[in-house]
């Protein structure tokens, strides 16, 4: 788990889920950035290839919690008033953070203000823009078709991992949390609208990375599980969203 700070009129924590290896985004990351800095007067970023506490943050987990898991403690660890986490795949274009950041501005009035943006490739599949096989996208079509029975309504594409947060609206959702396995995107997008948080999806570059480590049906099943079990155990009561945090603790 690497984070990286970006500091401007605001400072932007990301976070990239990784497994040994520095994830292949944060170089794109870096020459995005290193533009800005030098197009944007008072904007500045850290980084050191050596990793050092106060530029690159690297987390360990002392067991494979999964990609929520991961990120969950990613997201509570960091120190800025807007968080992104991205793939650390590079199938999204970190440049367009920017227009996460252009869309959560008029969200994000004041300081206690909790919004949500989400990067969606669902333009992408209606231009038949995204190349998937005929197999992935049938699944994905039908995730898409649980994620609205069980979970979330209004949101066409709750799986992309680029998510831009302000600091109110990643405590109270990470906080909530408890699925960490790859559903966990649908539960946090499902306790921001229970919240009744803004949230707005901004259409996103995007490119389908080999060698994913979903196993297709498998992964389908233990999602389709996921979804079924947040709807049920909110339902019953068994899972309960806090709306209060004593924000200190993730200080």
């Amino acid at each position: 788990m690497l984070g990286l700070s970006v500091f401007g009129l605001y400072m932007v924590f990301v976070v990239f889920p990784a497994i040994h290896d520095v994830p292949s985004m944060m170089k794109e990351a870096l020459e995005h950035l290193e533009a800005r800095r030098a197009a944007v007067p008072g904007f500045t970023y850290e980084y050191t290839e050596k990793h050092s506490a106060d530029r690159v943050r690297v987390l360990t987990l002392e067991r494979n919690r999964g990609k929520g898991g991961a990120i969950r403690m990613g997201m509570l660890s960091s120190r800025g008033e807007w968080l992104l986490f991205a793939d650390a795949d590079g199938a999204t274009r970190f440049s367009d953070l920017d227009q996460l950041e252009a869309e959560l501005k008029p969200l994000a009035t004041a300081a206690d203000s909790a919004a949500v943006v989400c990067g969606s490739r669902a333009h992408l599949e209606k231009e038949s823009i995204a190349q998937r096989s005929l197999f992935r996208t049938i699944l994905m079509k039908g995730f898409h078709l649980v994620v609205r029975l069980f979970t979330v309504r209004d949101i066409r594409d709750t799986q992309c991992g680029f998510k831009l947060l302000t600091r109110p609206a990643m405590l109270l959702c990470f906080a909530n949390l408890h699925v960490e396995r790859w559903a966990f995107d649908a539960e946090l997008l499902y306790i921001a609208q229970r919240l009744k948080m803004p949230i707005k999806e901004v259409a996103v570059h995007w490119t389908e990375i080999e060698g994913s480590k979903l196993t297709p049906i498998i992964s389908w099943i233990e999602m389709g599980l996921d979804l079924f079990f947040i709807w049920f155990r909110y339902s019953i009561g068994a899972w309960r969203i806090r709306d209060q945090l004593d924000s200190k603790k993730f200080e």
